[in-house]
C-alpha cells in the first residue's frame, strides 16, 4: 500500500506556476549558456571552450595540426556536454574566412565555401589556433580571469577569456535565445583601436567621436556600405539598427560596343550558389527585363558575369533592378543584445561595448599584475635565503652535516622563513660557485625594481591607462591596416538616390513602326519604316495610320465612345504577321471605332471634341489608363459621336463642320477639364463637327491637300467667338472637310 500523500515530498502547485518556473529556468540557461555572447571577449560558451580546449592541446600557430575530431571530443568530454555536430559546426564557422572577419581557427582540409557547401566530416579535417586566438588567450595562465568548475566538477574552465583583442565587434556575433536575439556585424580592428584610444584618454568622450573612427562594419566578403550616415549614427548610438550592403561591380568591355557586368564581391552571409539560382529563376519568370544571362566564372575569387539584354541598356539602371530584386543588396541588422560582466543581458550602444572591453582589459591587467607580484615576492624570498646562505656558507654546511633536523635549526639561527630554509636545503652543490652568487644578486636587484614598478602601476590610474594604450597600439600594429588582413574590405559608399523605376526603363528601347488598318488591326513592325515601304494587309483591308515610335513608348487610343486607352508598345503584336484586332486588346463594342492613336508625350494637352460640336482641353497625363476598359473622358450626347482628338498646341482653334463652315477663335476660350461634355465650340443647324485643329495665329492656318500643304495665313475673315456658326470654308479647302 502506498504511503499517504502527506508523507511524500509532494506539494500542490498550480500548473501555470510550475510551467512558468521551469520555462524561466530554461530561458535563462539558453540566454546565458548558449546563445548570447559575453561583451568582454565576444564569445559564446561553446566558442570559448573550443579555444581553451585547443590551447590545452597545445595547438598554437607554431605547432602542427590535430584532427578536429580530437578537439571536438575533448570539448564535449570535458567542458561542453552537447552534441558533437553543434560543436563541430561552431568550430567550422570560426575557421571560415568568409564567415568571420578574423578567423580564430586555422583549418586544414575542406571547411566549406561561400557557395554554401558544408565542411568535410571532422575525422578528415585538422585545425590549430590562429594568432588572433592566441591574443584572446594571452595571460590565461597568469590568473588573468576567473575559472570555474566544469559540468562534472572534474575540470576547471575559464568564465571569460583575457581577450587582448576586441573580438565582439571585430568578428561580430549572431544568436537567438528565448525572447532575445543578438546580431552584430564584423568591424575593422584598426578603426576599433582608434576608438578605444579616444575612449581611454577621455571616458566622457561623445559617442559621435567614436563613430567618427568607426564609420561602419567591415565585412569579410567586402561589398559597399550604402546606408545613410544618419541611420548609421542612430544605430551605433542606440545599439539597434541596420546597414544596407551592396555587391561591388564594374563594367567590362567585350568589343563592338558590347559590355558585361562583373560582380567581384557579394554581400555578407549571401550564398553565391543560391544567389545565382535566384537570378536564374527571375530570368525564367521574365522579371529581369534588362538582363539576358548570368554566369559564374568564380575560382578562388568571386566573379559573377551579368549580360545585359542589349548594349543600349544602361549598366547603372540594370544594377538598380538587380539590387531591388535579388540579394545583391541585403540589409544586415544590428542588435547589440549582450551579456555584461555580471551575466545580465541588455542592449548596449557602441560606447558601452567599447567601455566594457576597456574595463575588462583593466581588470585583466590588475589581476596579471597581482599574480606577477605574488610570483616576484616568492622569488625574492627564495633569493633572499640564497644570499644569506652565501654569506654564512660554512655555518650552513655545518648545520646541514651535524643536525638531524636542519630546517628548524637554520630558521632559528639565521631568522629565515620556512620557504627560505627549504630552498637552501634544496640547493645543488654546483650552485655554490661565486659566479652563481653574482647572478642571484643581479636577479634579486632586477626583481626588486620590477616589483617597485608593478606596485606603482597598481596604485596609479594614469599608469594603467598608459599600459592599456600601449597594448592597444601593439594590437593595431599586429592586426591593423598596415597588414594585408587588416585593410578595410567594405567600401563606405554614398546612399543611392531614390529612383523611381519607370516601366519603360525595364523595356529594351528599339524603334518600331505602328501600323493600324482600316478594319482595326494593330501591330508594331521592327524599325522605322519609310512611307513607301510595302506593308501586307488582309485582303480587302488597307492602311489607316502609320507612325514611328519606340518599344518604351505608350500608345494612346481615342475611340468614338469618348474613352482613352493606353497600350505599351512592347506589348503590341509583332509586324511579321497581320497583327491583332484592337478589340481583343481593349473593350470596344462593334458599333465603336478608334478615332485616332498617337504616342504619349508627358505634359502635353489634348483638344477633344464630339460631333455635336462640344469639346474641351484635357491633360494628356490624366487620361492614361492601361486597363482594358480605358478611361472615360468625353461624354458625347446620345445622338453624337466623339470624333476629334488633337494636340492642344497653339493659341488658336480652328473647327469645321460637316456643312463646310469654318470658325477660328482664341484657344483661351476653351476650358481645361478632367472629363465631361465640354463647351460649345461651333453651332450647327444641320450635321455636326467634322474636324478641329489648334495652331499659332502668327504661323497662319494650314491644311493638307493633294498637292502639299496650303497656308491661308491669318484668315481674319473666319475669326470669331467660340460658339458661332462660322463662314463657308475658303476655296481650295479639302472636300473631305479635314485639315489633314
Amino acid at each position: 500500500m502506498s504511503a499517504p500523500i502527506a508523507s511524500q515530498n509532494i506539494r500542490p502547485v498550480a500548473f501555470s506556476d510550475a510551467l512558468g518556473e521551469r520555462y524561466l529556468a530554461y530561458a535563462l540557461s539558453t540566454i546565458t549558456s548558449r546563445s548570447l555572447p559575453d561583451v568582454r571577449d565576444g564569445l559564446k560558451p561553446v566558442q570559448r571552450r573550443l579555444m581553451f580546449a585547443m590551447r590545452e592541446l597545445k595547438l598554437d600557430p607554431a605547432s602542427g595540426y590535430k584532427k578536429c575530431a580530437r578537439v571536438v571530443g575533448d570539448v564535449i568530454g570535458k567542458y561542453h556536454p552537447h552534441g558533437d555536430v553543434a560543436v563541430y559546426d561552431a568550430m567550422v564557422r570560426l575557421a571560415q574566412s568568409f564567415a568571420v572577419r578574423w578567423p580564430l581557427v586555422e583549418g586544414h582540409g575542406n571547411f566549406g565555401n561561400i557557395d554554401g557547401d558544408n565542411a568535410a566530416a571532422m575525422r578528415y579535417t585538422e585545425a590549430r589556433l590562429t594568432d588572433v586566438a592566441v591574443a584572446l588567450l594571452e595571460g590565461i595562465g597568469e590568473d588573468a580571469v576567473e575559472f570555474r568548475d566544469t559540468y562534472d566538477g572534474e575540470e576547471q574552465e575559464p568564465a571569460v577569456l583575457p581577450a587582448a583583442f576586441p573580438n565582439l565587434l571585430a568578428n561580430g556575433a549572431t544568436g537567438i535565445a528565448v525572447g532575445l536575439a543578438t546580431s552584430i556585424p564584423p568591424h575593422n580592428v584598426g578603426e576599433l583601436c582608434d576608438a578605444l584610444q579616444i575612449l581611454l584618454k577621455n571616458s566622457r568622450s561623445a559617442i559621435a567621436d567614436l563613430i567618427a573612427c568607426v564609420p561602419g562594419p567591415d565585412f569579410p566578403t567586402g561589398g559597399v556600405l550604402v546606408e545613410d550616415p544618419a541611420a548609421i549614427n542612430e544605430a551605433y548610438a542606440t545599439g539597434r539598427g541596420g546597414f544596407r550592403v551592396r555587391a561591388r561591380w564594374h563594367v567590362e568591355k567585350v568589343g563592338r560596343g558590347q559590355y558585361q557586368i562583373i560582380v567581384s564581391e557579394i554581400p555578407y552571409q549571401v550564398q553565391k550558389s543560391r544567389l545565382i539560382e535566384k537570378i536564374a529563376e527571375l530570368l525564367q519568370a521574365r522579371k529581369l527585363a534588362l538582363l539576358a544571362d548570368v554566369r559564374d566564372e568564380s575560382a578562388d575569387d568571386v566573379r559573377l558575369v551579368l549580360e545585359p539584354r542589349s548594349r543600349a541598356v544602361d549598366a547603372g539602371l540594370l544594377m538598380e533592378t538587380m539590387f531591388r530584386q535579388t540579394e545583391l543588396e541585403t540589409r544586415i541588422s544590428l542588435n547589440m543584445n549582450l551579456l555584461d560582466a555580471a551575466g545580465v543581458p541588455g542592449v548596449m550602444n557602441l560606447k558601452q561595448v567599447l567601455g566594457a572591453f576597456l574595463d575588462h582589459r583593466l581588470d585583466v591587467l590588475l589581476r596579471r599584475t597581482a599574480h606577477r607580484l605574488k610570483h616576484i615576492a616568492h622569488r625574492l624570498e627564495v633569493l633572499g635565503g640564497y644570499l644569506i646562505a652565501y654569506l654564512n656558507l660554512d655555518e650552513v654546511i655545518r648545520i646541514i652535516r651535524e643536525e638531524d633536523e636542519p630546517r628548524p635549526k637554520l630558521m632559528k639561527r639565521f631568522k629565515i622563513s620556512e620557504v627560505q630554509a627549504e630552498a637552501i636545503l634544496n640547493m645543488r652543490l654546483r650552485a655554490l660557485r661565486k659566479l652563481e652568487e653574482a647572478e642571484i644578486r643581479g636577479q634579486f636587484e632586477a626583481l626588486g625594481k620590477e616589483q617597485a614598478e608593478l606596485k606603482k602601476l597598481q596604485g596609479s590610474k594614469a599608469r594603467q591607462r598608459t599600459v592599456l594604450g600601449r597594448e592597444i597600439a601593439e594590437m593595431k600594429r599586429r592586426f591593423g591596416a598596415a597588414t594585408e588582413l587588416g585593410r578595410r574590405r567594405t567600401e563606405i559608399g554614398v546612399p543611392p538616390e531614390p529612383l523611381e523605376m519607370p516601366t519603360e526603363a525595364l523595356v529594351e528601347r528599339e524603334p518600331v513602326t505602328i501600323l493600324y488598318s482600316a478594319k482595326g488591326w494593330l501591330r508594331a513592325a521592327r524599325g522605322h519604316l519609310d512611307e513607301g515601304a510595302a506593308i501586307k494587309y488582309k485582303e480587302g483591308d488597307r492602311e489607316r495610320f502609320r507612325f514611328h515610335a519606340e518599344t518604351t513608348d505608350k500608345l494612346v487610343l481615342f475611340a468614338t465612345n469618348g474613352r482613352f486607352y493606353a497600350i505599351p508598345c512592347d506589348k503590341l503584336p509583332g509586324g511579321r504577321g497581320l497583327g491583332e484586332p484592337v478589340r481583343l486588346m481593349i473593350d470596344l463594342a462593334n458599333d465603336q471605332d478608334v478615332v485616332t492613336l498617337f504616342v504619349h508625350r508627358p505634359g502635353r494637352r489634348l483638344l477633344v471634341a464630339s460631333s455635336d460640336g462640344r469639346g474641351f482641353v484635357v491633360e494628356e497625363d490624366g487620361v492614361l489608363a492601361e486597363k482594358r476598359t480605358g478611361k472615360q473622358v468625353l461624354n458625347p450626347a446620345r445622338q453624337a459621336e466623339a470624333c476629334v482628338c488633337v494636340a492642344a498646341e497653339g493659341d488658336s482653334v480652328a473647327v469645321v463642320g460637316e456643312n463646310r463652315r469654318l470658325l477660328l477663335f482664341a484657344a483661351a476660350e476653351v476650358p481645361v477639364l478632367a472629363r465631361g461634355r465640354g463647351v460649345i465650340l461651333q453651332r450647327y443647324r444641320d450635321g455636326g463637327l467634322s474636324d478641329a485643329k489648334m495652331f499659332d495665329k502668327a504661323d497662319g492656318l494650314s491644311w493638307r491637300t493633294g498637292a502639299g500643304v496650303r497656308n491661308e495665313g491669318a484668315a481674319e475673315d473666319w475669326h470669331g467667338k467660340r460658339g458661332q456658326t462660322g463662314r463657308v470654308a475658303p476655296r481650295g479647302f479639302p472636300k473631305s472637310n479635314k485639315f489633314g
